[in-house]
């Protein structure tokens, strides 16, 4: 981020160890997410007929904002579980043309079966050429929903995340929420935790309905 600033660039590119992933930054140091990559190139496949189905595959931990996105484009959004081999289950099975994590993991089936990083930044470079636009006017496309992640240990992870009392606190939120945000929990797949993400149109918001789950989640589990 600083280096782009410095330099006066139009983007700065940062990959993971092996380069399956990517992220952005544009000219003004602000990070461009894999959620916002994902919008960025669906609606480029959407516009040039490249995208099977109007489809975009992506998992539950994707920002609210990228369905509200593909929904005024008039994309579908498919939901997996977290983890690239969700995300390729899903594109082989639907035939799909684009799929992705917020962590920056993009799949596009047409050149690969698995994240590339550099070949996700060519294809930013390429819409940022095609379009003469800057990656932040791209990337406006999208409004990031706050989100609050809390994770909760628990003695049963079952069993907390099933508890009455917790589904209540759960819909109870989400009809606060209604259309302008979500609740989603999570047992962790490696710990004795639940993580409880809310996501709403104020961090505020978000933050307190987070708060109030989590202190249910931590009474029954």
């Amino acid at each position: 981020q600083k280096a782009v600033v410095e330099h006066g660039a139009d983007l700065g590119l940062a990959h993971d160890g092996d380069a399956d992933r990517c992220l952005a930054v544009d000219a003004s140091g602000a990070v461009v997410d894999g959620d916002a990559i994902m919008a960025i190139l669906a609606i480029a496949m959407h516009q040039r007929g490249e995208l099977p189905d109007d489809t975009l595959v992506a998992t539950v931990m994707s920002n609210l904002g990228l369905h509200i996105a593909m929904r005024d484009a008039g994309i579908t959004v498919r939901t997996t579980a977290v983890g690239d081999r969700y995300v390729l289950e899903e594109l082989r099975a639907g035939n799909y043309g684009l799929g992705g994590e917020q962590s920056g993991h993009i799949v596009l089936p047409a050149f690969g079966t698995t994240g590339d990083g550099v070949l996700t930044g060519l294809q930013i470079m390429a819409r940022m050429a095609e379009t003469g636009r800057t990656l932040e006017a791209l990337a406006s496309v999208m409004r990031t929903l706050p989100q609050v992640l809390i994770n909760v240990p628990v003695q049963d992870k079952s069993a907390a995340t099933s508890a009455p009392l917790v589904q209540d606190a759960v819909t109870r939120a989400e009809d606060e929420l209604g259309r302008e945000g979500r609740v989603l929990l999570r047992p962790s797949g490696t710990e004795q935790l639940v993580r409880v993400m809310v996501e709403a149109d104020t961090a505020d918001t978000a933050r307190r309905l987070a708060d109030h789950i989590a202190d249910v989640v931590g009474a029954v589990g």
